[in-house]
């Protein structure tokens, strides 16, 4: 039963700290942006040229049910990001977009390779996302909010480039760039495919997680894991195919699932994206009650913020609602995010010791 009393407000959970793991960059452009962008560059065939209306458009366009249908529509937001001035627009609005979420700490994630259609070189995509990034960290300090951001660089797994992408990851880690990834459809395209760009990151001790266990199965994840050496699952969800829960709430967990737990695998989760992609039913039947009543080490995230019109703010606030989750939850996904976060120990202990904990402390709540 949710208990009213502890129920945090919108406010406390709009300025409660967040850190966010799992969030594209083209899954996010301001959708008045995306309208001024392509007049700009002279780009063809948006469904709206409103704002409001582009946004419903997204939205609704991705409430499919299909992973597949879901990832068509970044045709339009890749499509008006294929220039310099482009990139950096849209990656220096995340980074503001974010502060005024209330994130601290944030490693957003694009595929360099979608944006090379007019010309870009890799090597310049990536440096004009960073200056963005940078230009919002700066514009963010100047209005009184401190944020860090770190890139995840992605490879498209139906593609042939995944080393390619691994080698530029490499190339650019102290330049911000903290992981690699892997996205796209998962059936017919296993993690596997890409095993010589994950044996070259483990050789360069470098981070990387894997998008698994959301449009496939436990095979998904069982490769991205076992084959592949995936620090991280993207979404994770199928995770509960290994896992029988009894009506008392207790739960019997497969032999992936007890690894997965044991080993402390971080679960990217995304409940309103999981939703629209048909990896979970609803909100209500989402698995990230019963995984975190497990103790999985399971974050909350929002996936694609234009898609899914979602916030750090409002996943946390239908997990609350649906749940009954306390700020001291919402903490709990906190500190597994940042604990799992891709930069170095010394720099995730000073977030939660400085930020993540003050900041939750500083909230007035009643707990019982």
């Amino acid at each position: 039963m949710i208990d009213p009393v502890n129920r945090p407000s919108d406010e406390q959970i709009l300025a409660a700290p967040k850190v966010l793991l799992h969030d594209h960059l083209d899954g996010g452009p301001r959708p008045g942006t995306i309208i001024e962008l392509a007049d700009q560059f002279g780009y063809p065939g948006l469904p709206a040229q409103e704002a409001d209306a582009l946004g419903a458009w997204f939205r609704e366009s991705a409430d499919s049910g299909s992973l597949e249908r879901y990832l068509e529509t970044f045709v339009h937001t890749v499509g008006v990001m294929q220039h310099e001035e482009a990139v950096r627009r849209v990656a220096k609005e995340c980074v503001l977009d974010y502060a005024a979420d209330g994130i601290v700490y944030a490693e957003i994630r694009y595929a360099p390779e979608l944006f090379t259609e007019q010309g870009m070189r890799l090597e310049q995509i990536v440096e004009a996302v960073q200056a963005g990034f940078a230009e919002g960290v700066r514009e963010a300090a100047e209005g009184g909010h401190r944020i860090r951001i770190g890139t995840l660089l992605c490879a498209m797994r139906q593609n042939a480039r995944s080393l390619e992408i691994a080698e530029l990851a490499v190339r650019y880690r102290d330049s911000g760039v903290v992981g690699f990834d892997i996205a796209g459809p998962e059936a017919g395209f296993p993690p596997t495919r890409n095993l010589d760009a994950f044996e070259y990151l483990r050789q360069q001790n470098a981070h990387f997680t894997i998008h698994a266990g959301e449009g496939f199965g436990l095979p998904s994840i069982w490769e991205a894991i076992q084959h592949c050496g995936a620090e991280r699952l993207g979404h994770g969800v199928r995770i509960m195919d290994d896992i029988k829960a009894a009506g008392d709430g207790s739960a019997q967990l497969g032999r992936l699932a007890s690894y997965v737990r044991d080993r402390r695998i971080p679960l990217e989760m995304c409940p309103s994206s999981n939703v629209q992609t048909g990896a979970a039913n609803s909100i209500e039947e989402h698995p990230i009650k019963l995984l975190s009543a497990l103790r999985f080490r399971v974050t909350v995230n929002t996936d694609n913020r234009l898609m899914s019109h979602c916030t750090m703010t409002s996943e946390m606030r239908k997990l609350a609602d649906t749940f009954g989750y306390t700020l001291s939850d919402l903490q709990w996904f906190t500190v597994n995010a940042m604990k799992s976060a891709f930069i170095g120990f010394d720099d995730r202990l000073e977030i939660i010791n400085n930020q993540i904990k003050p900041g939750y402390a500083a909230l007035t709540w009643h707990e019982g």
